[in-house]
């Protein structure tokens, strides 16, 4: 990240967009503020788009209540958030139908929230998506919400095996770390249900976070202690399995993607999570769930692309500073598989 940064400094585009005050002079001499244009950024050059090539993997975000309240959740759920309401099985099924009638059909299922598992219809939902012949994701914290599960989840495991995946979210290898961050008393939760379900053979992938000062390769070999540690089966070297994502602060200063940046860094917009991805909500107090550009902007109405899947295939514009410094600069994506 930060050698992407350092070489985006030495661009004279990054120059003029990286001001202290977030704006920039464009040419008719006004004044813009960044991510304030969808199709222009501050120096007035013509913004990044990403068409939707293929819709490979599907999210649903069950609601935003979660057990815990962690620090810089980048949704900010907990026990009292609920500007995101419950899915609902018979949601989920709607647009399980419009994706089975795509060219092809989605090959992953997503489910985040909040806590997955708080979702009353969590269940039924999975094993709609398990005996459509999909794989399914879901994130979860692996703690009390989970394991009271125990029983369903072992038969949907028996019935389904490796298609079931489950990302548990471990933000350092030391509960000093995971604690900071996600209160006391969560870590030893945490690697009970982790141990449970590697134990009984569930395809477990982790989440962990960046934001300590430690290089991806220190963080890796820490978590490569653990699980050696702890006697499962997750390869730390591996970043499907080990997936590490950049913080997303709300307030950093990031340079605005133009159109000349994917040469400049080497990338195409196939390269962002949103050229891949939808997700569907549901927002409290709405008629129904709509589908919006990815994972990480279910608030902002801008990025609300329509009620169904066909309405949500039209290009995103990068007018977030999400878009760049989590999926551009960083690199992250949400998906089991990328």
């Amino acid at each position: 990240m930060k050698a992407l940064m350092d070489s985006l400094n030495d661009k004279p585009f990054a120059q003029s967009e990286m001001l202290a005050d977030g704006g920039g002079a464009p040419a008719d001499g006004g004044l813009r503020i960044k991510f304030s244009d969808p199709d222009v950024t501050a120096a007035g050059e013509p913004r990044a788009g990403v068409p939707l090539l293929r819709l490979e993997t599907l999210w649903f975000n069950t609601g935003t209540l979660c057990n815990l309240t962690c620090d810089n959740c980048y949704i900010e759920s907990s026990p009292r958030n609920d500007r995101l309401a419950y899915l609902r099985r018979s949601d989920v099924r709607v647009f399980l139908d419009e994706a089975a009638r795509r060219d092809p059909p989605p090959a992953e299922i997503g489910f985040t929230g909040g806590e997955p598992f708080m979702n009353p219809d969590i269940l039924g939902m999975l094993e709609d998506v398990l005996q459509a012949g999909y794989r399914a994701l879901v994130l979860t914290n692996a703690m009390k919400p989970m394991q009271r599960l125990k029983e369903p989840l072992l038969g949907l495991h028996r019935r389904h095996g490796e298609r079931l995946a489950l990302r548990v979210s471990l933000d350092h290898y030391a509960a000093a770390g995971h604690e900071r961050l996600r209160g006391e008393r969560a870590w030893q939760p945490t690697i009970d249900g982790l141990r449970w379900l590697c134990g009984h053979g569930f395809n477990v992938s982790i989440a962990g976070r960046t934001i300590w000062k430690e290089s991806p390769a220190q963080l890796r070999a820490g978590f490569r202690a653990l699980f050696e540690t702890l006697r499962i089966d997750v390869d730390a070297a591996d970043p499907t399995r080990l997936v590490l994502f950049p913080e997303m602060e709300a307030d950093a200063d990031v340079p605005e993607i133009t159109e000349r940046c994917w040469a400049i860094l080497g990338k195409t917009p196939a390269s962002v999570m949103c050229a891949t991805s939808r997700m569907v909500i549901k927002r409290r107090g709405a008629d129904g769930p709509s589908v919006v550009a990815c994972t990480l902007l279910p608030y902002d109405e801008a990025f609300e692309l329509g009620a169904t899947l066909a309405e949500a295939g039209r290009t995103v514009k990068l007018n977030h500073r999400h878009c760049a410094r989590f999926c551009v600069l960083g690199g992250a994506s949400c998906s089991a598989g990328e």
